[in-house]
This record gives structure tokens, C-alpha cells and sequence, in this order.
């Protein structure tokens, strides 16, 4: 076996909600996360090398998005990995099927998959870089 990591963080938690805009509105005057259409980035840096900038994004999505499908939970989780396309390969042989393609994105690439309570788990490969200064946020189903 490689020895590659293969989870490294989590890069993100995303719920539904009713009224999305008035969540991020509630999280921004009573606990001072940031107020804007793709949630909270938090940024940190990598404990092995603190010249490496990563980021966490919490953001809730709108209660009727299939975003999450096809879990009917009201979360999902974003894992960082280390190197995407390895890992599907290893899922695969362990018999974890891959939900839909992987997606690439400028800020890294994407791919879902099912864990067995029927929770979708996005998984990220990252390309880190400024969210705020993006014109499309995370790609995703936006509120």
C-alpha cells in the first residue's frame, strides 16, 4: 500500500436550512462568523509547513437543494485530501462506490461519495487560494 494520507482535514460542513440568508445573518450578529453568499471561510495553516494556507467553509444551503442527494440527511461533511484521484482508486477496490464524476474546479477537485448510514461525504482536493476573492465562491448549490 502507498503511503499516502488520505483524509487531512475537514474542509467543510454544510446543513440545510429554511432561510439560508437569515442563518448566516443569525451566526454573523450573535457568534461573528462572516455574512456572505458562500458561509464562513476559515483560514489556517498547515502544522508541517506554516508557509501552507488551508481553510475550512461552513455554509448553510437552502432546505430543498439536491446538493447532498442521495442522502436525505440535512448535512454533509467535506474531507481535504491529499491527492483525490489515488484515493477513488483505493475506494473502488475496497467496494466504496463513487457518487457521480469528480469535478475540477480552479480551487481543486471534487468527488462524493456514500458512507454506510447513507451520509454523502464530499471529498476535496484542495488548491487553496482566497474564496473571498473568487467570482463563484465553492462552485456549489448556492443558497
Amino acid at each position: 500500500m502507498e503511503n499516502k494520507k488520505r483524509v487531512t482535514g475537514i474542509g467543510g460542513i454544510f446543513f440545510k436550512a429554511q432561510d439560508p440568508n437569515g442563518v448566516r445573518e443569525w451566526y454573523h450578529k450573535h457568534l461573528g462568523l462572516g455574512n456572505d453568499p458562500y458561509g464562513t471561510v476559515f483560514d489556517w495553516r498547515d502544522a508541517v509547513d506554516p508557509s501552507k494556507k488551508g481553510c475550512t467553509v461552513w455554509n448553510p444551503f437552502k432546505a430543498d437543494t439536491q446538493y447532498f442527494a442521495p442522502s436525505g440527511k440535512d448535512f454533509m461533511i467535506n474531507m481535504r485530501v491529499e491527492d483525490l484521484e489515488w484515493l477513488l482508486g483505493e475506494l473502488k477496490k475496497e467496494g466504496v462506490e463513487q457518487i457521480g464524476e469528480m469535478q475540477v474546479y480552479d480551487y481543486g477537485k471534487f468527488a462524493h461519495i456514500m458512507d454506510p448510514e447513507g451520509n454523502k461525504i464530499e471529498l476535496w482536493e484542495a488548491i487553496d487560494y482566497d474564496f473571498g476573492a473568487a467570482d463563484e465562491g465553492t462552485g456549489q448549490d448556492q443558497p
